[in-house]
């Protein structure tokens, strides 16, 4: 659009352009394109099976769960981590003497370097009144696990207990425990810890260490279930936040370059109900399982009309060491992106408060670089406001086949999304948006 008339539909936007069309954007492709549509998590468990916890010894999956009315420690068997999941005897037949049965939560299971499996397990203590933790041996994963100790392993009354245990060696050969303190219970807010302990993972080692605190609005006060790991130099913390009873339960993450922090949480939330378009409903008590042939992220989300929680997978992938998982969006601003023969402006209606304009002319183009967990079909989310009729842009995938992208009016700074299916390679891939006609201004582009 000519500056000129852009200055007048300015002026004009309040009276004229509120009025348009609100709906959805189709797509139009070329002809001999054609693209699959992403793939969405897997459901794997369809029965209450919730903060899943799946680790592989040898060739098989071992999946153990929160308890559910069905002995202590739920524990499920897979040859896939997409199944057939076959369920186990309760894992832990007996719990430890300090603990009273009916609220066995967030079980952990690792391997010993003597060969014998730790189960670590929330249970709710007879002298507290509160969830505390404990640990328990076995010399096979499916159990049975034997309790260690008359006494629980971790457990502070004054900050409401402690609950969702997770074990980690660091790439020194150190062993560490994580968990959550249940300061919610008592209200107040919650920390993550990080303890070292021994090799026998019973013994504790020095004073623990806060790696993350409650604090911001969507988390109601609530982050748990941490799961830790490494990727390159980086050390990314996985959690839950906010009350797990219904679509406002998330995972997220925060970095660090250090093990003992300061860790960064993350800008937003890895998988929410939205961000998952409702494919899930209330993310959460994620576990990472990291495998040569490629990593994954297994958690629990409602189902049944919320009556359980059930185990879904999804492919897992690094975007520079930060996680993406395939299925759930992300998003990428277009002003951050590559630009030709347009410019950013600043719309205090957009995402972040700026948007590109000006993609008005034959060579004007916006480039956005993201990234797929895995190659195939991926769903584009386009933001973007049309003030002056319907208009379009041309857009390529790693300098591909062309599509044609149609934005309905909505006019200026009433933004609305364009879904389009695009095919992916697995890494960093290239989205060319190319002026075709009329006018349209891109907010930013989110990609599941």
């Amino acid at each position: 659009m000519h500056r000129c008339l852009w200055l007048t539909f300015v002026m004009r936007r309040g009276l004229v352009w509120l009025a348009a069309a609100l709906v959805a954007s189709p797509l139009l492709v070329s002809p001999g394109v054609a693209a699959a549509a992403t793939a969405t998590p897997s459901l794997v468990i369809a029965s209450d099976f919730p903060d899943p916890d799946v680790v592989r010894f040898g060739s098989t999956y071992y999946a153990y769960s929160t308890n559910n009315g069905n002995g202590n420690v739920p524990v499920a068997t897979a040859s896939s981590l997409t199944g057939p999941w076959t369920r186990r005897p309760d894992a832990l037949p007996t719990l430890g003497a300090w603990a009273n049965g009916g609220l066995t939560w967030a079980p952990d299971v690792s391997q010993r370097a003597d060969g014998r499996y730790l189960l670590y397990y929330t249970a709710r203590s007879r002298a507290t009144g509160r969830q505390c933790i404990g640990a328990a041996l076995a010399t096979s994963p499916l159990g049975p696990f034997t309790a260690v100790g008359t006494q629980p392993l971790i457990c502070n009354a004054g900050e409401g207990g402690d609950i969702d245990a997770a074990s980690f060696t660091d790439s020194t050969g150190l062993r560490y425990l994580l968990y959550k303190d249940d300061g919610n219970a008592i209200g107040q807010p919650t920390s993550l810890w990080l303890q070292q302990v021994a090799a026998d993972g019973v013994t504790l080692q020095g004073a623990r260490v806060e790696l993350l605190r409650s604090g911001r609005p969507e988390e109601a006060g609530i982050i748990e279930a941490p799961v830790l790991t490494k990727v390159g130099a980086q050390y990314v913390l996985f959690y839950s936040l906010g009350g797990y009873g219904g679509d406002g339960y998330q995972t997220s993450y925060a970095t660090s370059t250090s093990l003992t922090g300061p860790y960064t949480k993350a800008y937003r939330s890895l998988m929410t109900t939205a961000s998952l378009d409702s494919a899930v409903r209330g993310p959460g008590g994620a576990d990472v399982v990291r495998e040569a042939s490629g990593d994954h992220i297994v958690f629990h989300g409602w189902i049944n009309n919320y009556s359980a929680r059930g185990m879904y997978v999804a492919a897992l992938g690094w975007a520079g060491g930060y996680p993406v998982v395939r299925g759930s969006r992300v998003r990428y601003e277009a002003e951050r992106g590559g630009l030709n023969h347009c410019s950013v402006r600043s719309a205090p209606g957009a995402s972040q408060g700026q948007a590109v304009a000006y993609i008005d002319y034959a060579d004007s183009w916006v480039e956005v670089t993201v990234f797929a967990p895995r190659s195939g079909g991926y769903r584009a989310h386009v933001a973007y406001a049309a003030g002056y009729g319907d208009a379009e842009h041309t857009l390529t995938v790693n300098g591909g086949s062309p599509q044609v992208v149609r934005y309905p009016n909505t006019g200026w700074d009433v933004w609305r999304q364009a879904g389009v299916d695009v095919t992916l390679n697995a890494g960093f891939n290239t989205l060319r948006f190319t002026h075709r006609s009329r006018w349209a201004e891109l907010d930013f582009v989110e990609v599941a």
